[in-house]
């Protein structure tokens, strides 16, 4: 009688490798960022490809869980819940400390109803942000979308190319204080990088 073939142990998707997915959707942006980080994680190329492919696979999955659940299954509980009001909705924020940057935390953003409005890196409680007063303050990984829209209001949300990516219209002041009109990319809600358009303001 054939045995069946034993069932290999599922690995466990821990918090390091959702650290590498967040780092792989900005690796188009800034290659050596997240090279540097990776190696602080003691990651390989593969072990980053393979964690996101298996976060796609999570997602994906017929039996995939609430982002709220598979969140909680994979960080653990989260360090703090905070209720918030959005117009006229109250909804709940929870946030998980995130190694590779010690004063932002990964913030789901839950409507009454449980279904995630946002997924993003935001700014640790307590933890002093950036000062934003030229584009020469917009560095790579230096704030995150709603410091970069306080800081050069109005701006303008602009559509991202996928659902991990954000986009902002503004004007802000060059070195020299001759404003430009510039539009801001962000994944997870990090800044990654500024188009800077050579006309003034």
């Amino acid at each position: 009688m054939d045995r069946m073939p034993a069932k290999r142990p599922v690995t466990p998707f821990t918090p390091a490798d959702f650290q590498l997915v967040l780092l792989r959707r900005m690796a188009d942006h800034n290659p050596d960022l997240v090279e540097d980080a990776r190696h602080e994680l003691g990651a390989s190329l593969t072990d980053m490809r393979e964690a996101n492919r298996r976060w796609q696979a999570m997602l994906r999955s017929p039996r995939s869980r609430g982002a709220a659940a598979r969140y909680r299954s994979v960080l653990g509980a989260p360090e703090s819940v905070e209720e918030r009001r959005i117009g006229d909705l109250d909804c709940e924020a929870l946030l998980w400390p995130v190694p590779l940057w010690p004063d932002l935390r990964f913030e789901v953003l839950l409507a009454p109803n449980g279904v995630a409005w946002n997924e993003w890196l935001v700014r640790a409680p307590g933890a002093p942000g950036p000062e934003l007063r030229t584009l020469d303050d917009l560095r790579p990984w230096s704030c995150t979308v709603d410091e970069a829209a306080r800081a050069f209001a109005p701006a303008r949300p602009l559509e991202g190319s996928a659902p991990t990516r954000w986009g902002l219209a503004f004007t802000a002041p060059d070195g020299s204080g001759v404003p430009r009109p510039c539009a801001a990319e962000f994944t997870w809600g990090l800044l990654q990088r500024v188009a800077v358009s050579e006309r003034p303001g």
